[in-house]
């Protein structure tokens, strides 16, 4: 079989998941804390067929050689952990990070995950908890049912006024994790990572000290994504996929014409 049959065949492949990630990327733009993909490729092993600096005679040596490689792949996806817009809110437990860090979510199994997403409520205890699943925000903190106000301050300190009190009352103190390599977390969904042995232990800290970045209350971080980076991405990909697939073709016809003439 003509090689070029499968190497067009990895080619659209690759394509394809070059497309599955820039319309996943395109399908949160919306998503609040969402960070976008990239699709990195890489070519697969080469047929050597002469090497480079190989003698071509007593005296001379080639000056570079015949490899034919055999497609491309990818091999990974990569998270773009750069800093989204600021979108003002009116909701007192909407928060942004400034800067670097994640919240630390607890799961129902007693193991941490990591969110930018600032979307908070209370449930029925009076706890912060995502809007989604009601997952506690840690360290736990809890609000009363007289408060009249909350304020969250830059460094994370949580503080209400209560009804009937003059002095408002310290509820908690918000931290922040870092992580060392956050493109090595793991993504899985509802706006959660979770750490892997590549992005290193989570780096606990007070907002505004040590590197990790500042909250802003009243205030969500957009995503990322840049729609018309991609959607450039998106018909590069199609004409990447037309282009094998126009390979596949010829190839065809190629082959097509050696039956036909012996």
């Amino acid at each position: 079989m003509h090689p070029a049959l499968w190497i067009s065949k990895t080619g659209l492949d690759a394509a394809q998941t070059d497309v599955s990630v820039v319309s996943n990327n395109l399908a949160n733009a919306s998503t609040i804390g969402f960070k976008k993909d990239r699709a990195v490729f890489e070519d697969l092993l080469y047929q050597n067929i002469n090497q480079p600096g190989g003698r071509s005679s007593a005296d001379t040596e080639l000056p570079s050689g015949l490899m034919v490689g055999a497609g491309s792949k990818v091999v990974a996806t990569q998270k773009a952990h750069t800093q989204g817009n600021l979108l003002t809110t009116d909701n007192a437990l909407d928060m942004s990070i400034q800067g670097q860090g994640f919240f630390e979510i607890l799961q129902p199994d007693g193991s941490l995950a990591y969110t930018r997403n600032g979307q908070f409520t209370l449930n029925d205890e009076g706890n912060i908890v995502t809007p989604g699943a009601g997952f506690v925000l840690q360290p736990v903190i809890t609000v009363p049912q007289d408060a009249a106000q909350i304020t969250i301050s830059q460094d994370g300190e949580v503080s209400a006024s209560i009804r009937g009190q003059a002095e408002p009352q310290v509820l908690g103190q918000i931290n922040l994790s870092d992580f060392i390599n956050p493109a090595g977390l793991q993504p899985i969904g509802q706006n959660l990572y979770v750490e892997t042995a590549v992005s290193g232990a989570p780096q606990q800290g007070v907002p505004g000290l040590e590197g990790i970045g500042t909250l802003i209350q009243g205030a969500l971080e957009t995503s990322n994504v840049n729609v018309t980076e991609e959607l450039v991405n998106l018909i590069e990909s199609q004409r990447l996929y037309e282009m094998n697939s126009k390979v596949i073709s010829s190839v065809d016809q190629m082959l097509g014409q050696v039956i036909q003439q012996l």
